[in-house]
């Protein structure tokens, strides 16, 4: 086996009773030269030992044993350790399918600010359904990015750029040197908060034609998928980061129309802060709306901003933004109880 050329970088934390299939999906890619870097982030379900089994059968198997710090501790951790001259991340309850880091790879030229993109599917109990980016397939030099990609990384309902760190090739360097915007407290939007800087730096792009190579594993007893009463204040927060990240990375004629465009997505966002308040919180769901929705800033901004949704969930979401009042709070959450009733 030659040099190794990608290191795959897989957060793990009490993922039992999926690791097996995340690391075997690993082990079997058609590209052999590779470094797999597990990093257990303290599990206490034995994830761990069958990482350390997993390294003991194949020697490019490394695993790091660390104290539990969150995801983006973890894949920080294993950016730090991998030596190849591309990554690319895999989360341990999801896998790949087998060609796609050769697939990848073949898209890529060497150079240290360049990211290959591929899709994903989304996978959960009586569902497979591909996500792709919005953005034409293609490649894109620095020039093409600066018009065309840029100013619609943020605020659209569907992605035109997938901002996951996930199913992409990223030059090495190109990610270190950004890996300080994602704050490790960060629970929700990690990834926005490094590959939004990322992009930025890029000077090459390739986005791959319908290859939903990545499969995304909907796990309804993730984190995730539960209420979370400090998700209003870490999209306070991350939208504090995506400011910073603008004045640091885009251009000087570019940042006026982000800017704008990182209004919209801080409206986006809401909508999950919405969602989960009427979903999660039968208790303050009523009252907590009522104060995100009538916060001075929002106001302002539902005022100012224009927004494009066309999915239904998104447009009661709008609505109740717009106006909060006690039919559209009351309204979302019956949908809300309705759409997740099998939960």
């Amino acid at each position: 086996m030659g040099q190794s050329l990608v290191s795959i970088i897989v957060p793990v934390y009490n993922l039992i009773d999926y690791l097996d299939r995340c690391v075997e999906s690993l082990l079997g890619q058609t590209c052999k030269e590779i470094e797999i870097i597990l990093v257990d982030d303290g599990s206490t379900d034995g994830s761990g030992a069958r990482c350390d089994e997993y390294a003991g059968e194949d020697a490019r198997i490394k695993v790091i044993h660390k104290a539990n710090g969150g995801l983006v501790s973890a894949w920080k951790r294993g950016l730090k350790e991998s030596t190849c001259p591309y990554v690319s991340f895999v989360d341990g309850d999801d896998w790949i399918d087998t060609g796609m880091i050769e697939d990848l790879l073949t898209f890529a030229k060497g150079g240290d600010r360049e990211i290959i993109s591929c899709d994903y599917l989304i996978e959960q109990p009586g569902e497979l359904r591909a996500v792709y980016q919005g953005l034409v397939a293609g490649e894109y030099n620095r020039e093409q990015l600066e018009k065309l990609v840029f100013p619609k990384l943020l605020g659209n309902e569907n992605r035109m750029v997938c901002l996951s760190r996930c199913m992409k090739l990223i030059s090495r360097e190109l990610i270190e040197k950004n890996a300080h915007y994602s704050e490790e407290d960060l629970r929700m939007g990690e990834d926005v908060a490094v590959m939004l800087p990322t992009l930025l730096d890029c000077d090459r792009l390739v986005v791959l034609e319908h290859k939903a190579y990545y499969h995304y594993y909907y796990n309804p007893a993730s984190m995730v998928h539960k209420y979370d009463n400090g998700l209003y204040e870490n999209i306070q927060n991350l939208r504090r980061i995506i400011g910073r990240i603008l004045q640091d990375k885009a251009s000087q004629e570019r940042i006026p129309v982000m800017l704008r465009q990182a209004d919209k997505e801080y409206l986006l966002l809401l909508f999950l802060a919405l969602k989960n308040e009427a979903r999660g919180n039968p208790q303050g769901y009523y009252r907590n709306i009522k104060n995100i929705c009538t916060e001075e800033t929002v106001r302002r901004l539902v005022k100012s901003v224009k927004l494009q949704v066309a999915e239904k969930a998104n447009k009661l979401l709008y609505l109740v933004l717009k106006h909060p009042n006690y039919l559209t709070i009351h309204l979302l959450r019956a949908a809300m109880l309705w759409y997740y009733r099998k939960s």
